[in-house]
Order: structure tokens, then sequence, then C-alpha cells
């Protein structure tokens, strides 16, 4: 039961991120806001995150992590309801900093990495991959569904007369009910989520980690920079930036970025028969960087639907690295850690993608500047790949160890 519950709260939350993320920028802009304040409200979101997911994940396991995800979810409630009652600029950075609004589509809160740690709490070593696959897939056909129907929603609303400002606090008020539900749906939630084992009394924690605390910050290091380099491509961004290059509307960038996230969903289940050939960090890497050389190429074509089939190419193999990362992460950390792990290393990335945005909304006001984005982005993610594959490629997780040595998963 625990299973369906955390599988479904995930396809409601990413349901709302995509929902609001395609039309986040341009109802900033809509009330008044300049290219760079939207992208310094986009950094502090993701810095305010950092900030709170850190002190709730790094203490879930201890305060419950039933209890930490419904914090959550109130927090986003909370952010969808101001961003709908004011265009003040002081008020709507300090909601984005408090609360939990998702400027990209993607994961932002405490949810993911308490719901990782209690997903590898019920499941199986030899199943955990896969599961990570399916709850990746699963949010990412959500991210889909919700892009879609955001973009047709503001598209069908403005064709009947609406105002666009109308129009996209329709999507705000849809996405602070999808905080309710997520309160309602986590009260569900059985004990057997909980930590079952704990360090024992006296042991020194750091961070709400102990053993596991030196491969968690080396991890947390490359992490950073990865999602720095993925922070400047934002989704909103990349809406933004088809919309002024291009002129595409509302409904065609829905329906595009629609199709991106059902093959980015797709490939993240891929990943799991790669990741029992080859392993986890082989897999993460060598499907990483021809990813990122897509990603590249996009700004370099002469026309939409050229630039659209790069973009969808990329994104057909862009989320193979998630649930090897994810299952990596903890495999590789004590039980009594895996909070802790997964919100250090999800806030580090919150952090690295946090100083991204500020600067995607300076490039964007410079004609010259206006695709720099894309070619940081995948440049740095080379980087990333490289790094990370010298770093740990002789640190396997125990499941590969034990199937090397030719012993049966416990």
């Amino acid at each position: 039961m625990d299973l369906k519950i955390l599988f479904t709260t995930r396809v409601v939350r990413l349901f709302c991120y995509g929902f609001l993320s395609l039309l986040l920028a341009l109802y900033l802009a809509q009330v008044g806001l300049t290219d760079p304040q939207i992208g310094l409200l986009f950094s502090l979101t993701l810095a305010g995150d950092a900030a709170v997911s850190l002190w709730l994940t790094t203490s879930a396991d201890r305060f419950g992590r039933r209890r930490t995800l419904q914090i959550g979810a109130l927090l986003m409630l909370g952010a969808g309801l101001v961003f709908i009652l004011t265009d003040n600029i002081v008020l709507l950075m300090a909601a984005a900093i408090v609360g939990v609004i998702s400027p990209s589509g993607n994961e932002i809160g405490p949810f993911l990495p308490v719901e990782q740690a209690g997903l590898s709490q019920i499941v199986p070593s030899q199943k955990r991959t896969q599961v990570f696959a399916w709850y990746n897939l699963a949010g990412s056909f959500a991210t889909a569904m919700g892009a879609l129907c955001g973009g047709w929603v503001v598209q069908i609303l403005q064709g009947r007369g609406w105002l666009a400002l109308d129009a996209y606090r329709v999507v705000l008020g849809a996405y602070a009910a999808g905080g309710l539900v997520l309160t309602l749906l986590f009260l569900t939630l059985s004990p057997a989520v909980e930590v079952q084992e704990r360090a024992p009394v006296g042991t020194r924690l750091v961070l709400g980690l102990h053993r596991s605390r030196a491969v968690v910050l080396r991890l947390s290091a490359l992490f950073a920079l990865d999602a720095f380099a993925g922070g400047l491509i934002l989704q909103s961004m990349i809406a933004y930036w088809f919309h002024i290059k291009f002129g595409v509307d509302t409904g065609l960038l829905g329906s595009l970025f629609f199709g991106a996230n059902v093959l980015a969903g797709i490939s993240a289940l891929l990943a799991v028969p790669l990741a029992k050939r080859f392993g986890l960090i082989n897999t993460m890497v060598f499907t990483h960087v021809p990813s990122n050389l897509l990603l590249i190429l996009v700004p370099l074509m002469p026309n939409l639907p050229l630039a659209i089939g790069l973009l969808l190419a990329r994104f057909s193999i862009s989320q193979m690295d998630v649930p090897t990362r994810q299952s990596y992460t903890m495999a590789v950390v004590s039980a009594d850690e895996r909070s802790a792990a997964a919100g250090v290393t999800g806030i580090a990335r919150s952090v690295g993608a946090s100083l991204a945005p500020v600067l995607t909304g300076i490039f964007l006001t410079n004609p010259a500047l206006f695709s720099l984005p894309f070619f940081l982005c995948g440049g740095l993610k080379l980087v990333y790949d490289l790094a990370l594959y010298r770093s740990f490629k002789a640190v396997k997780p125990p499941e590969e160890t034990l199937s090397q040595s030719g012993a049966k998963f416990p």
C-alpha cells in the first residue's frame, strides 16, 4: 500500500510542477517582472528550497519521514496561494524562498529524498533500481501531462476571452490545490516507511550522516556541478527561448514538452537493463555524454523543426542517469542515513541549480548571448560526466559486488 501511495504522490506532485513550470516565466513577465528579475526569482526559489530542504531532510529519519513530507506539502500549498494573491516582487521572492514552487518542472522540496529513503526501506536491494526507474517514469509522464494540460488550458481560456493573467492564475490555483491533495495522501502512509535500524547512541552525526559522510560529500560536489549546468536551461527558460526565438505559442509549447517528458520517462526505464549489464556508474556516464552533445546542437539549428527534433532526441536519453544516480546513492550509504544522504546530495543539486538561472536571465537580454546557456550547460555536464567516472568507477554498490562474486542478493 505504501508503494502505491508514494507513486501516487509522485504523480500528483510532478503533474503540478509540469502544469506550472511551462507558464511560470510567462506569468511573471505578465505581472511586470523583467527578465533579470525572473532569473533572480528563480534563483531565490532554488536557493530557498536548498535551505528548507536541508533542514527537513537531514532531520527526517529522526523527526519522522511522514511528518517531513506533510510539512513539504503545506509549503507547496502556501507558495501557490501567495503567487496567486500578489504581484509584489518582495512577497513573491519571500514565497519563493520559504515555499515550494518548481520553475523547472523537476523535483523541488524535501519530497524526493524522503520518498527515496522510504522506497528503499520497503523494497529489496535487487529491485531498487527498477522501482526507481518506474518511479521516475511515473513522474516524467505526470510532468508531461502537466505541461500539456497547462499549455492548452491557458490557450483555451484565452481563446474564450480570458486575459492572459487570469488564465495563468487558474494554473496557479491548481498548483496550490495539488499541495492540499499531497498533504492528505501523506497522512495515509504507514510506519513501514520510517527508519527501522538506527546508529548506536552517541554516534556523531554531521548533516544526519556518519559512516557514509565522505562518499556523500564527494557525490554532492559532483552533483552540484551537474545541477548548476542544468539550472542554465530550466524547462521554463527553454520554453521562453523557443517562444522568443521561433514565436512558439503556449499550446505548441505544451505539446512539445509533453513529448519531451514522455521520452525522458521512457529513457529512465531503459536504464534498468543497462544498469544490470554494465553497472550503475557506467550507465550514468555513458548515456549522459551523447545527451549533452545533442543539447549543445539545439541552438545551432536553423529552423524550428530541426531544433525540436534535436531537443526531443536529447530528452530520449537524458534521464537514464536519474534512477541509476538515485539507486547508487541509496546503495552506498547505511539505511539510517538514506534520507540525509538523498537530502544532502539533493541540496547540493539545488544549490548548484540556484546559481544558474540569474545568469540565464542576463544572457537572454543580450541577443549575442541568447543561446549561450545551451552551450554552457552541455559543456559543464560533459566535465561532470568525466569527473564522476574517474572518481567512482571503482566504488561498487553492494548488489554489484555480490553479483560479481557469484553470491545471491539478500
